[in-house]
C-alpha cells in the first residue's frame, strides 16, 4: 500500500478547509442531493463527499456506507487532492498502490473508485465527489464530465459559506471565520500542551484617512495592512480581519517572546511602508499580546475578549 503524500500548499489548504466550519457538522440536504443524485446516475452502491482533514478524510455526506470518516493514509481521496483531474482506480486489486489497502482487502471491499476533486475559492482542493463499487469498471469520457459537472455544484455550494466567512477587502478571513478556526487552534492547543499567541491589532485615527484621502484610499490602506501581515507572519498563522480597523493574528507555537519579535518585524515593515508612501497622514497601529493561558482561556472566545480588555486599557 502506498500512503497519499502531502500536497505543497498543505498549510493554507487546511486553513482554508477548517475555516468553513463543516468538520464533524450535521448532514445538510444540500449535500445529500448531490450524492443521491451521483449514486442513481452512476449505478454505484457508495458515493461520498469527502473532506481530507490533517489526519483522517471526513464525509460530509454519504450514501452507501456507515462510514463517517477514514485514516487519511489509507485514503484514495487522499491521492485525489494531489491533482485537479479526476483520479479513476479501476480495480484497486490490480493497482501496486491499492491492492493491500485495508478498505480493499476488509470492508467495504473497494475494486472500483473514481474521484473528482474539489476546490474552494483561493484552489486549495479541499477533498473529493467520489464514487465507490466493489466490483470493477471504468468511467467513460461522458461519465467523467458528468461527475465534473457534479463536483462543481458542491464547489459552489462551498463557495457560499467561504463568503460567510472571508472577509472580501482584505483576503483575510472575517469575525466568525476566526472563531471557527480560532475555536480548532485552541483547543489543539489545549490538547497538546503548545503555546498559543494572539496579536489584537487596531489602526489608529483610521478615520482621519478617509477624511484626509478618501474611502477609497481608506480601503487601499486596509488592502495594504492585510498584504503586510501576510508578508511578515507565517504560512501557518491565521490572519484576520474583525471589525473596519481591526485586525487579529494567531500564532500557534509561540509564546509571547516569540510572537513580540514577530511583531517588531511587522513595526519595521509597517515603517518602510510609511516611508515608501507620499502620505502626510502615516499608518499607524495600537497592538496587544495576548498568551493562551490553559487555565483561564478556555475557547477562542475567551482569549479575545481578554485581548480587547486589554486594548481598551490602551485608548
Amino acid at each position: 500500500m502506498r500512503a497519499p503524500e502531502k500536497p505543497e500548499n498543505e498549510v493554507e489548504r487546511l486553513q482554508t478547509l477548517r475555516a468553513l466550519g463543516l468538520l464533524d457538522t450535521p448532514p445538510e440536504t444540500r449535500f445529500d442531493a448531490i450524492t443521491r443524485m451521483a449514486k442513481l446516475m452512476f449505478d454505484v452502491p457508495t458515493t461520498v463527499i469527502s473532506l481530507v482533514d490533517e489526519d483522517r478524510q471526513w464525509f460530509k455526506s454519504k450514501q452507501g456506507t456507515h462510514l463517517t470518516e477514514t485514516p487519511r493514509d489509507i485514503s484514495f481521496c487522499g491521492h485525489t487532492i494531489l491533482g485537479s483531474d479526476i483520479f479513476v482506480v479501476s480495480d484497486a486489486i490490480d493497482d501496486d498502490r491499492f491492492v493491500d489497502n485495508p478498505l480493499v482487502v476488509g470492508e467495504p471491499g473497494i475494486r472500483f473508485y473514481a474521484g473528482c476533486p474539489i476546490q474552494a475559492q483561493d484552489g486549495c482542493v479541499l477533498g473529493t465527489l467520489c464514487l465507490i463499487d466493489v466490483k470493477p469498471k471504468d468511467l467513460s469520457a461522458k461519465e467523467r464530465q458528468i461527475l465534473k459537472s457534479m463536483a462543481s455544484l458542491v464547489e459552489c455550494e462551498l463557495e457560499t459559506l467561504q463568503t460567510a466567512h472571508h472577509d472580501e477587502l482584505s483576503g483575510l478571513v472575517n469575525g466568525r471565520g476566526l472563531v471557527l478556526l480560532g475555536e480548532h487552534c485552541t483547543k489543539l492547543c489545549h490538547r497538546s500542551g503548545i503555546n498559543l499567541t494572539m496579536l489584537l491589532f487596531d489602526i489608529d485615527n483610521f478615520d482621519a484617512f478617509n477624511e484626509s484621502y478618501g474611502e477609497d484610499i481608506g480601503d487601499l490602506v486596509l488592502m495594504d495592512f492585510a498584504m503586510l501581515l501576510r508578508k511578515v507572519f507565517r504560512e501557518s498563522d491565521l490572519l484576520a480581519r474583525t471589525g473596519d480597523d481591526e485586525f487579529v493574528v494567531l500564532l500557534a507555537n509561540a509564546d509571547n517572546a516569540k510572537a513580540g519579535l514577530a511583531l517588531e518585524r511587522f513595526r519595521l515593515a509597517v515603517h518602510d511602508y510609511n516611508r515608501r508612501q507620499n502620505r502626510t497622514t502615516h499608518l499607524k497601529f495600537t497592538s496587544v499580546a495576548v498568551e493562551l493561558d490553559h487555565g483561564h482561556h478556555g475557547d477562542i472566545e475567551a482569549l479575545l475578549a481578554d485581548a480587547w480588555s486589554r486594548m481598551a486599557k490602551l485608548s
